[in-house]
């Protein structure tokens, strides 16, 4: 089955200071491209879907107060009728269990 549309779950601390787990996440899946949303915040990671079937990668690069590069990065794979993730930041290493939402009455689309 494609793996389309949302997908949402709560990052869980593996190490780290992880402000990121306070709220819900949403990985949102297209044909092309797919978003990860920490925390329903107001950072997009962003990636393409690639030849490889079941791997999910987005990233999003900012810079720290000292002009640092500061990278987030999801990585997924499906597993059964989840996509288990893994989610990092140079302050935070985090996992999550991400499954379909109960209704899509949050429509988020792609490309806004």
């Amino acid at each position: 089955a494609d793996p389309l549309g949302l997908w949402t779950g709560t990052l869980v601390a593996d190490r780290g200071i992880c402000p990121e787990t306070r709220a819900p996440s949403t990985l949102q899946i297209g044909t092309k491209r797919i978003a990860f949303t920490p925390a329903d915040g107001s950072q997009i990671l962003l990636g393409t879907r690639d030849a490889t079937p079941g791997r999910f990668h987005a990233q999003l690069l900012l810079s720290d107060m000292n002009h640092k590069p500061y990278p987030m990065v999801f990585e997924g794979t499906p597993d059964g009728d989840s996509i288990r993730g893994v989610y990092g930041t140079p302050r935070c290493r985090a996992h999550v269990v991400l499954t379909r939402p109960r209704e899509n009455a949050i429509a988020h689309f792609l490309g806004h």
